[in-house]
Order: C-alpha cells, then sequence, then structure tokens
C-alpha cells in the first residue's frame, strides 16, 4: 500500500494516545492515576450548557457560517476588548473546531512547503507535526541559558530565509513559563522588522498564579491595521474547562481570516452550532468559574511542587501558569520515555515525557485533577523511584512488591 509523504511523516498526538491509555487501563480495573493530561476536572460553566441546551431544544441545528456565527463573532469581539483591550471587526475573527485548528488553519494559510515556522522549545507536542502537514520545516529553539524563558537573542540567530512565522505560547505548555512583557514586545517588533508573521498561542492566558496579568501582543505592536501580521489565537477548552466542546478562534487581519475561512470551509464546514451555542454562553456569562478553576490549579500547583522538591535530585520550576509542571528528572535516568514507561509499568502512574516536548529528562506532570489523586500520584512515584522507601506498597487491596 502507498501512502503520502505527509502522511507517513506525521505522528500520533501523544498526549491523545496517553489519554486512550488511560481510559483501557481502567476500563480493565487498573488503578490507574492520570497525571500526563491536559483537562481541567471542573464543570463546564452552566451558562454554556444552558445556551447548548437551548439549541438542541429548539431542533434547528443547521449548518453555519464556514468562519463562525454571528453571535459567537460578538462574544469573541467582546472578549478581545475586556482582556486585550483592542478592537476589531467581525471581519478579523474566525471560529474553528478548538484552538488547535485555528493555528493548523493559519499555518496553511501562511506556509508554503519548505518554509520554515519557529517556537521556543520546551514546545507543545502538535507544532511540528501541523508544520509538516503544511510540507514546512518546525524549527524549536531551545534557551542558550538553559533555562523555560527564552530570550530575542535565542531567537533571533534561528531566524533564516525560509522563516515565515514563529509561534509564541504563553503561559507555556509544557513548563508554565509566562513569559516577560519586555520579551513578547521584542518578538512583536522583531516579527514587524522582518516582515514574519506572529501567532499568539493564548489558550492559557487567564490561567495564571501569583498576582500576575495576561499580557496583550497588541499593546506592543506598531503596525496595527491591515498590514499586520499579528495573529491571537485562545479558546474556550481550558479555562472554561470545556475541552470536548472544540471551540476556538483567530484575531487577525482581514485577508488572512478570509483565507483561512476558505480552507476551513473545505475542511469542516464550520464548527459544531450547538458548541458555538455553548461558547456563547461561556463568553458572554458569569464568569466566576474561570477565577475558581485559576485558584484550584495554583492551590494544586503548591501541592505538586512541594511534593517533588522532597524527590532526591529531582530539580523543579514552579510553573507561573496553566496546569502542568515539567520537571527534571535526569537523576533518574536520561531518557524521559523510559521512565514515564517505568512509572506505568510499576506503579500505574501515567505522566508525559519530556522528549515529546523536544527536551529529554523531563517529566510533565499535570496537576489539573484532583488534590487526592496529585498526592497520592507523586507518593507512588516517589515510592517506584526511591531506593530507600519500603519493600512494599498497596494500592488499594493490591500489594506491591519492589522487584527492581
Amino acid at each position: 500500500m502507498s501512502f503520502s509523504h505527509i502522511g507517513r511523516s506525521v505522528a500520533q498526538s501523544p498526549t491523545l494516545k496517553l489519554n486512550e491509555t488511560a481510559a483501557l487501563l481502567r476500563a480493565k480495573g487498573e488503578p490507574v492515576i492520570h497525571l500526563g493530561g491536559g483537562e481541567p476536572r471542573s464543570k463546564p460553566p452552566l451558562d454554556a450548557v444552558i445556551s447548548s441546551a437551548a439549541l438542541l431544544n429548539s431542533g434547528e441545528v443547521r449548518y453555519t457560517p464556514a468562519d463562525g456565527i454571528p453571535a459567537l463573532k460578538k462574544a469573541i469581539i467582546r472578549y478581545t476588548e475586556e482582556y486585550y483591550g483592542h478592537s476589531v471587526e467581525p471581519a478579523n475573527v474566525i471560529a474553528s473546531g478548538g484552538a488547535k485548528q485555528a493555528i493548523m488553519v493559519a499555518l496553511q494559510a501562511i506556509l508554503n512547503p519548505q518554509d520554515e515556522v519557529l517556537y521556543p522549545a520546551p514546545y507543545w507536542v502538535s507544532y511540528p507535526e501541523m508544520a509538516k502537514l503544511c510540507g514546512a520545516v518546525g524549527v524549536p529553539v531551545l534557551p542558550e541559558d538553559g533555562s523555560f524563558y527564552p530570550r530575542i537573542s535565542d531567537l533571533e540567530p534561528k531566524i533564516g530565509p525560509r522563516t515565515r512565522a514563529i509561534i509564541i505560547n504563553s503561559p507555556n505548555n509544557p513548563t508554565g513559563a509566562v513569559y516577560s512583557e519586555e520579551f513578547i514586545a521584542d518578538v512583536v517588533r522583531l516579527c514587524e522588522q522582518r516582515d514574519l508573521w506572529l501567532i499568539m498561542d493564548d489558550i492559557y492566558h487567564r490561567l495564571i498564579f501569583d498576582g500576575r496579568r495576561p499580557i496583550s501582543a497588541w499593546q506592543f505592536a506598531r503596525r496595527t491595521g491591515e498590514d499586520s501580521k499579528l495573529v491571537v489565537v485562545n479558546g474556550v477548552s481550558k479555562q472554561y474547562a470545556m475541552t470536548g466542546f472544540r471551540i476556538g478562534w483567530a484575531v487577525g487581519p482581514r485577508k488572512l481570516i478570509e483565507i483561512m475561512t476558505n480552507i476551513q470551509s473545505h475542511q469542516t464546514s464550520g464548527p459544531s452550532a450547538v458548541c458555538q451555542h455553548a461558547a456563547i454562553g461561556a463568553l458572554s456569562g458569569l464568569q466566576s468559574s474561570v477565577e475558581s478553576l485559576r485558584v484550584t490549579l495554583e492551590n494544586a500547583r503548591n501541592v505538586l511542587v512541594a511534593r517533588l522538591q522532597t524527590f532526591p535530585g529531582v530539580k523543579v520550576s514552579r510553573p507561573d501558569g496553566t496546569f502542568y509542571c515539567f520537571a527534571d528528572f535526569r537523576a533518574y535516568g536520561a531518557s524521559s520515555a523510559k521512565l514515564a514507561d517505568f512509572l506505568l509499568e510499576k506503579v500505574r502512574v501515567l505522566v508525559m515525557p519530556g522528549i515529546e516536548f523536544g527536551l529529554e529528562g523531563h517529566l510533565r506532570i499535570s496537576f489539573c485533577g484532583a488534590l487526592k489523586e496529585i498526592t497520592e500520584g507523586v507518593e507512588r512515584m516517589k515510592w517506584a523511584l526511591d531506593p530507600q522507601a519500603p519493600n512494599e506498597l498497596y494500592l488499594g487491596d493490591r500489594k506491591l512488591v519492589r522487584d527492581w
């Protein structure tokens, strides 16, 4: 059988594969603790549920415009004004099947085969595969100082004749790092000077801790009209705990949005009508659920970091936002994939290996679950890794004996 070069080069999403693994093990009755996921456990806002239910009850669930229904665009415009201080028109907005599709369609509108797109590393697992789907090349940029906070001096030397775009994800998945205003301002100016597209992946932008405030790239832009090459992507999945609704959006110059809409019209015809109404409810309703989730996550972060700091040899960078901690476990092995497999096999704890995010020796550990699961999961990990731990551990009625 013959398959396309692109089809053969693109790998399965490791995060979605991990979710599948967890579901299969739980179905078998295994006492799995999933610390690798990216899905808040809180319920979607009631306004979102009521809004989607009202459309279902009407029975009028039909095709929508490929770029989103007018009411959702209005809600996105209001959101952009309130949280970014930036005014746009409906023609500057496209709603998509999640922020992932918004980024994918933007890249398809921007990139030609062999073009390059830069992004700081560690990076979200889908960026390299998205570039491949365009026939383009993803170029990760690791900060030279070994931190999770890139500088403009890291990015600038990587720009070449085929560079067309830079993706910035802050707060960052997997590290939880919030990049500084100075860095965001420098990236905006660099892209304007080099005539590059700048895609801001802001999906976690309100889930930040320690009194930080969201940063708007628009405040640093000198090109704010239709000659702008700044695209801001967001969605309801993370901050509203609406991962399954699959609604995201992009805000950018009209011509780009028009091309993205044309592409999307042939891909999916447009987002689900029911889910768009749910997003309207979330964006236009009470916002208390976002703050409640943010506070819960900040507390969970504190618990997780305190527990991880008790591991001999583990280096922990305190996340500024999101619900991920990217800890350095090289003291327990050079291969993060082997270490993650070991923890799953021995103590049924799922974590994401750092190699999937472009940095070996680290584990991404999620703290968006219940505190009980976080604490028990970390205790299991420590028992598995600490040679001084007791010889036995009970998982419910199951007794584990160290044989390694």
